[in-house]
């Protein structure tokens, strides 16, 4: 990273106040696991949960939005402390809107992570758009930051001490 963009990413990091997290592809590797009778099963990354926490307590907001409708999501985000989940999710953009003017705070205040197309929506309408190393090429394109570790793999805590890092600079 070009000391400007690394200049670039600073300044955006430093406006935000909502970091807003998909979940399958990014909390998750993306894998699904399936019961035999049918129950989804995810696997979360403990060290993301700590980078989450830790972002909390520096007074920066987090919520999940997903189009998955599986409540394990709902009982990770209660896990964390994480109060604003969102599961279900067809319009990510939409729901972030509103979340955003439930929290009276601006577009430009959120960093977003999101690793596939349905959310580039949302990922080109933010202030701080992040991927993850194994997502999409469109998602690559117009992210500010691409993390090195990939989704599920402790991508979103390296995201979180980078924005830790800007806070208390």
């Amino acid at each position: 990273m070009s000391n400007n963009s690394q200049s670039e990413l600073h300044t955006r990091l430093s406006q935000v106040k909502l970091l807003v997290l998909d979940v399958d592809g990014v909390l998750t590797d993306g894998s699904l696991y399936y019961t035999e009778t049918g129950e989804e099963l995810k696997k979360f990354n403990v060290k993301d949960g700590l980078g989450i926490k830790l972002v909390m307590q520096a007074g920066i907001e987090v919520a999940f939005i997903t189009t998955s409708t599986s409540l394990a999501v709902l009982h990770r985000a209660k896990k964390l402390g994480v109060k604003h989940a969102f599961i279900g999710t067809e319009n990510k953009l939409a729901v972030l809107k509103k979340l955003c003017e439930d929290l009276n705070l601006s577009l430009s205040q959120v960093a977003y992570i999101g690793d596939d197309l349905v959310d580039l929506p949302a990922l080109r309408a933010v202030g701080c758009p992040i991927t993850v190393a194994d997502a999409m090429p469109e998602n690559k394109d117009c992210a500010v930051y691409v993390t090195t570790l990939a989704g599920g793999q402790g991508c979103v805590r390296e995201f979180c001490n980078l924005l830790i890092a800007q806070i208390t600079y």
